[in-house]
């Protein structure tokens, strides 16, 4: 007989947690009083980007997990419901502004040789249509980095999920195991019945400008994604402010449009379509938190994807349902609630 189990949060792990206990046979109900993607996953930007292949740890290692997966994972959502995320392995460039950034990034090389499964690190030319002001004149390009659009993502799950049997609500009763991936509202509630902070949300900024660079590589700039969409569109984002006095966009947003344009002055001129600002789950860890609910038998949190949310969500469910559904807890030690 098939299992329920019941998912809150319809963001980008709730919504992939839903997906994975599908697989698996069971009935699902997801439930967001706000609706798919309300919350950190409506972010524009939709960069799929690794860590530096150094000091390689478990956290490394999900991600990059991730990302592998990330391909046959989307064909695969795009295939069951008829949506398109708007994924693609477009790789990424980051400016070297010297010979000492140089000689360190060569040296980078050797850890994607061992870590990341065919995938490159290299210095090159920046090439001359696209790319970050450099003052060596180089770049880093590596080909694990990929893109996809975080709004057509969640879109293309739901639709998923409704087309192979799973429920979406604004509410309904909990049946079966209940998993939390409730985004910053769930930190802030696990945190109050703890009575530590656990996590904290974060303010983040972005924005989507009307210039056509699809199937071009990502840009990282001054701490900037600059990512082209296959829309036509381009996402610029983000800001992390932890002191914050709306969650709506402001003047800081205007400072990322005026250095995204000194960064890549292709872009300089190209108006803005579009303005986000929300809140994202940061963890005290940095990381993704995932395990049973303190004192709640039967209920697990799966929350603090913050920056990486959509780089780490397909082993974050993975995780998480083997533990809710099967009872087999192989979450790594920097990731336990």
């Amino acid at each position: 007989m098939a299992s329920d189990v019941t998912v809150r949060g319809a963001g980008i792990y709730g919504l992939t947690i839903a997906w994975n206990c599908l697989s698996r046979g069971a009935r699902v109900t997801v439930i967001d009083p706000h609706g798919p993607g309300a919350g950190a996953s409506a972010n524009p930007v939709g960069a799929l980007a690794p860590h530096v292949p150094e000091n390689w740890d478990d956290m490394k290692g999900l991600q990059r997990d991730s990302l592998i997966a990330a391909e046959s994972f989307w064909a695969t959502v795009a295939k069951a419901g008829g949506g398109d995320p708007g994924y693609a392995r477009t790789g990424r460039l980051q400016a070297l502004a010297d010979d000492v950034a140089v000689a360190r990034a060569r040296d980078r090389a050797q850890g994607p040789l061992k870590h990341w499964r065919g995938h490159r690190w290299q210095v090159i030319a920046a090439p001359d249509d696209w790319a970050p002001v450099s003052p060596s004149g180089l770049v880093v390009h590596d080909t694990l980095t990929a893109r996809l659009d975080p709004a057509r993502a969640v879109d293309a799950l739901v639709r998923a999920i409704r087309a192979s049997g799973g429920r979406i609500e604004t509410d309904a009763p909990e049946r079966g195991p209940v998993i939390h991936a409730t985004g910053a509202t769930g930190l802030e509630q696990l945190s109050a019945e703890q009575g530590r902070e656990v996590g904290r949300p974060i303010k983040g900024q972005a924005a989507r400008i009307a210039l056509d660079r699809r199937g071009a590589p990502q840009i990282f700039a001054g701490g900037l994604h600059i990512v082209p969409h296959a829309d036509g569109t381009t996402g610029i984002g983000s800001t992390t402010e932890r002191d914050f006095d709306s969650d709506a966009p402001d003047a800081l947003l205007d400072d990322v449009l005026t250095r995204a344009a000194a960064a890549v002055p292709a872009i300089a001129g190209a108006p803005v379509i579009a303005r986000w600002a929300g809140m994202r789950p940061r963890a005290r860890s940095r990381q993704p938190i995932l395990g049973a609910w303190p004192d709640r038998p039967g209920n697990f949190v799966a929350n603090g994807g913050f920056k990486i949310g959509f780089g780490t969500h397909i082993p974050v469910a993975r995780l998480i349902v083997d533990l809710a559904l099967d009872g087999r807890d192989a979450i790594p030690a920097a990731l336990r609630l």
